[in-house]
């Protein structure tokens, strides 16, 4: 086993152990979290030995690093989820590779995307990222869209060809009421979340939680946790 094999695997571990006891301690059964790797940065070798390792799903947040990684990996067994604010012109090179977008936050987007999917001949599954930072018809600071904006868009979605809803997306925000409650803003996008299955039932995903708050994430009721940090590694600082 190499070194970074074994850093990997340890890693893991230790991540899969706090969502163990997170939904333990929830009484949740383990089998209703789904973790996603955000590999951001890393390289496409460190995505194949968490293949290995067992991984299924991995995330990205920039097109030009995703798409190069995707095509060297695409012999893999993986569903790739785009978690990046995403500008329009990057829409047809996301659809080729990406199985989820999480960050759908303007129904302009939603076009480009419906637009790019068909032209690709591919289903892609989008969530709507919930600002919960933003006040009515603002963007939050890390993107998405406000709570109210929140039904408007998903039906956007939902009647988009190439597209299907899958359910909601939040990053914990740094400002506004709920900066620092982390527990508190997942509850609300569960809230969110319920609102929203009631007129589209299959839209059950709920992204919340990172390497910092997953535990908040788990007791709130998050199908996903998108954890990047703990499992590969402190970043270096961008110069």
């Amino acid at each position: 086993m190499t070194e970074r094999r074994a850093q990997l695997a340890g890693n893991l571990a230790r991540v899969e152990e706090r969502i163990a006891a997170a939904c333990a301690a929830a009484g949740r059964k383990r089998e209703e979290v789904i973790l996603i790797v955000v590999t951001k940065t890393y390289p496409a070798s460190d995505v194949r030995l968490l293949a290995e390792l067992g991984v299924r799903d991995v995330a990205e947040n920039k097109d030009q690093e995703a798409a190069a990684k995707a095509a060297e990996c695409a012999d893999l067994d993986l569903g790739w989820h785009f978690v990046g604010q995403l500008q329009t012109n990057k829409v047809r090179s996301v659809v080729c590779y990406a199985d989820m977008v999480q960050s759908v936050d303007r129904v302009k987007l939603v076009g480009a995307l419906s637009k790019a999917a068909v032209r690709a001949g591919r289903e892609v599954g989008c969530l709507v990222q919930v600002a919960l930072d933003a006040e009515s018809g603002e963007t939050g600071g890390r993107g998405g869209v406000a709570p109210d904006a929140v039904r408007e868009l998903a039906s956007a979605v939902a009647g988009a060809e190439g597209l299907w809803l899958a359910g909601v997306m939040t990053v914990a925000p740094l400002a506004g009421p709920y900066a620092g409650r982390q527990r508190a803003a997942f509850e609300r996008l569960m809230e969110i979340s319920s609102g929203l299955r009631a007129e589209h039932p299959a839209a059950y995903m709920v992204s919340a939680g990172m390497s910092s708050d997953l535990e908040d994430a788990v007791a709130a009721g998050a199908t996903h946790v998108r954890v990047g940090t703990a499992v590969l590694g402190v970043r270096p600082q961008l110069r």
